[in-house]
């Protein structure tokens, strides 16, 4: 008889090939079937901005340098599932991960937490209680069975074991009958969201170990870090396809948890700002957004190379609607950090003044769209599609700098040059119905198109 971790194994593959349907997926896994214990293998909302210049659009002079990375030698073999937790846990895990998650729109959330009185928050905090553990599991399944050996690593192994704690955490909690204990419940939720702050430069360095491990393989020159700016640049640009649908799969999860986790605790706010339902505006200005976004940017630019472009905001002055501030901050923030950086750096040789980064908002029926114009010179056109590739960076990348030790402790929160910044944009857009679009013309500048889903009908695309 197969091994339950073996099972597993199967049973993910399948639900791969079957797009994740339920019900598919429960045949292809035999859920029937006794279940042994498997063996084998959150700009957040609210997220602080990096603090460096980190794009794909720009080089950067420090040569490669492999200090900390993990050689192409096999990793120590790190504790199964099964070996670490008991098998009844993993037993109720692998159920849970069979179970369809409950996608919310905006809208939703706002009409539901309009009023948030005691049966609000009660109804709230037993909908948490119950999907939260459901969606863990579905992200432990798959942390356990990812390909080209991403799951052995430390740091994907970590990250897998919080999630596990956390879901047992969260089963473990009784069932939620009056106020008080959905109040120790929100306390315990909110730990679980700061325990997991850390996830993001976690999974970063599993994958840029990987990577680097991929591309050992293929020669001892990138294996040392033999030298060049180009070994780095098609190192870190290599393009994974099933690590990269991995990542968007992810990342695009922990956005909704921390969204729905974040937005249960505001509501509990005992002085609530105005024109806000928890995490939710309903009365946002894009253009107050864009401000503070090009305020934040211009100051780190100032502090990186002494002056700053000035950035022009055209249209948006006489409409709000609804949306996540924190959302759309770190959305804008990091398309204006790059434009900075591009026509800082095409410029910092010459005698003329840069011209100006061009901020446009327009109204739309059904879309919020912002443009960011800049004449920093562009991307190659080689080049463009690895913008969205994780860990893709011409900037310097602390990934490179960390230690082993330093990873396992989470890394810095805030990910500076990690090359995940325009990626996660894409993700934070989509969650809510828009989308990032990004065209460039080699020589001359880029513009970056921000479309926001206005309408908030649109549920989680949870992966």
């Amino acid at each position: 008889m197969a091994s339950p971790g073996a099972a597993w194994r199967r049973a993910l593959a399948s639900r791969r090939a079957v797009g994740f349907g339920e019900s598919n997926a429960r045949g292809a896994f035999g859920v029937h079937a006794s279940v042994g214990a498997a063996g084998g293998e959150t700009t957040t909302s609210g997220s602080a901005p990096s603090t460096s210049f980190g794009d794909a659009t720009r080089p950067s002079a420090r040569a490669f340098s492999t200090r900390g990375v993990a050689s192409a030698t096999p990793p120590s073999r790190s504790p199964a599932l099964a070996e670490k937790f008991s098998k009844a846990l993993v037993d109720d895990i692998y159920r849970s991960s069979f179970r369809n998650q409950t996608g919310v729109s905006l809208k939703y959330m706002m009409d539901f937490g309009a009023q948030p009185i005691h049966r609000q928050l009660m109804v709230s905090a037993q909908f948490l209680h119950k999907e939260l553990p459901v969606r863990l599991a579905h992200r432990v399944a798959e942390l356990e069975n990812l390909p080209l050996g991403l799951s052995s690593k430390e740091q994907v192994r970590a990250v897998r074991d919080w999630y596990v704690e956390s879901y047992d955490e969260l089963k473990s909690f009784p069932k939620i009958e009056n106020m008080e204990d959905e109040a120790r419940f929100t306390k315990m939720i909110e730990g679980v969201m700061n325990k997991h702050a850390n996830v993001v430069p976690m999974i970063a360095r599993g994958v840029l170990e990987l990577k680097m491990e991929l591309a050992g393989r293929g020669g001892a020159d990138a294996a040392m870090g033999g030298g060049s700016r180009s070994s780095l640049e098609r190192t870190l640009g290599a393009d994974l396809p099933e690590i990269s649908q991995f990542l968007d799969g992810f990342y695009m999860s922990r956005i909704g948890i921390r969204m729905l986790i974040g937005q249960h605790v505001a509501l509990h706010e005992e002085n609530p700002r105005a024109d806000h339902i928890g995490l939710i505006c309903t009365k946002m200005s894009p253009r107050d957004v864009v401000r503070d976004a090009i305020d934040d940017a211009r100051s780190i630019c100032m502090r990186q190379y002494g002056d700053a472009p000035e950035v022009e905001v055209f249209g948006g002055e006489n409409f709000a609607f609804a949306y996540v501030p924190g959302h759309l901050h770190q959305m804008l923030f990091e398309l204006v950090k790059n434009s900075l950086r591009a026509v800082s750096e095409k410029y910092a040789e010459s005698l003329d003044n840069p011209p100006p980064i061009r901020v446009v908002i327009a109204e739309g029926a059904e879309d919020v769209t912002i443009k960011i114009s800049d004449e920093g010179g562009g991307i190659r056109r080689s080049g463009l599609r690895r913008i969205w590739t994780y860990l893709y960076t011409t900037a310097d990348s602390p990934l490179l700098d960390m230690d082993g030790d330093a990873a396992s402790a989470g890394g810095p929160v805030v990910l500076a040059g990690y090359g995940y910044g325009l990626p996660l944009s894409r993700l934070y857009a989509r969650y809510f119905g828009g989308d990032l679009q990004v065209i460039s013309m080699d020589g001359y500048g880029t513009d970056a198109y921000l479309h926001l889903n206005r309408l908030g009908n649109v549920q989680e695309p949870l992966p």
